[in-house]
Formats: C-alpha cells, sequence, structure tokens
C-alpha cells in the first residue's frame, strides 16, 4: 500500500475569461483560475498526488507541452499521469481552501466526475472544503489550494 499527497493553487481573477472549472465541473460564477490550461487546481492536485505514486511528474514540463499543443483541458493531464499508475486506487480525499466559490452545493457532481475519471466507486472519492476563516489568500478570495491524498494498494 502507498500513499501521496498532492497540491496545487491558483490564482483567482474576477471577470468572465474563462470558465471556472473545479474537478471537471463548470462553475456559474463571475471569476476564473489564472493558467494556461484551464486551471482546474482539483484535477492538478489530484494529478500531482498520482505523481508522488509513480514518480513521474506530469503538472509541469509535460502538461505544458500538451498545454503548447492545444491541450488545456486538465482531465488530458489526469489521464496521462494514469498511464503510469500500476496501482488500484483505494481511496481519494481532497480539501479544498477559498472564499469564491462556495463549493458544498457541486460535492455530490464533483465526487460522482471524479469518481468517473478514475473508474473508482464515488464512495472512495471524499472532499471537504473550507474558507480558513479568512486567514489565508485563500480565505481571503485571491485564489484556490487544494490537496488531495491517494491511498493505492
Amino acid at each position: 500500500m502507498k500513499v501521496a499527497i498532492g497540491q496545487d493553487s491558483h490564482k483567482l481573477k474576477y471577470g468572465n475569461e474563462k470558465k471556472l472549472i473545479l474537478g471537471g465541473i463548470e462553475f456559474e460564477e463571475d471569476c476564473y483560475l489564472e493558467g494556461n490550461s484551464d486551471a482546474d487546481v482539483v484535477l492538478h492536485a489530484i494529478t500531482n498526488a498520482i505523481s508522488g505514486i509513480t514518480c513521474k511528474n506530469i503538472i509541469g514540463k509535460i502538461a505544458d507541452e500538451m498545454c503548447k499543443n492545444g491541450i488545456t483541458d486538465s482531465e488530458e493531464y489526469l489521464k496521462e499521469a494514469l498511464k503510469y499508475l500500476e496501482n488500484k486506487i483505494i481511496h481519494l480525499s481532497i480539501s479544498i481552501e477559498c472564499k469564491v466559490p462556495k463549493i458544498t452545493p457541486k460535492i455530490d457532481e464533483m465526487r460522482k466526475n471524479i469518481a468517473r475519471m478514475l473508474n473508482i466507486d464515488e464512495n472512495c472519492v471524499g472532499i471537504t472544503a473550507t474558507s480558513g476563516e479568512g486567514l489565508t489568500e485563500f480565505g481571503k478570495g485571491n485564489g484556490i489550494s487544494v490537496f488531495s491524498c491517494i491511498t493505492v494498494d
């Protein structure tokens, strides 16, 4: 059995120049995450956690190359990471810190979508969210930070 942590954060910009996508789910907000890709910080953190197991970093050089080739959907980066994973995913825990958007109304939809991507049962995906009482830049509405912890066997 192995366990790995993945983390990512992106700056939040206000306006509607891009869609705000978290866990592959679109949020109807007047803001978006800054990044070359769709900046789905949730999928990036999961991809980084998988890289912690496989020792094959996807977010960075590989994702940047994919982005230059027009692949900006973070689900594609996750698929790339999964190519190197030989273990069975047992559980995934995700912790999101932000002031905006409100995560709780979309948790069930995100869990279902992430479970589909990972080909695991929805009950094996836990998502929590906090504003951190406004103590960090994320809790103040300036970005979104995500930690994920994956357990594989």
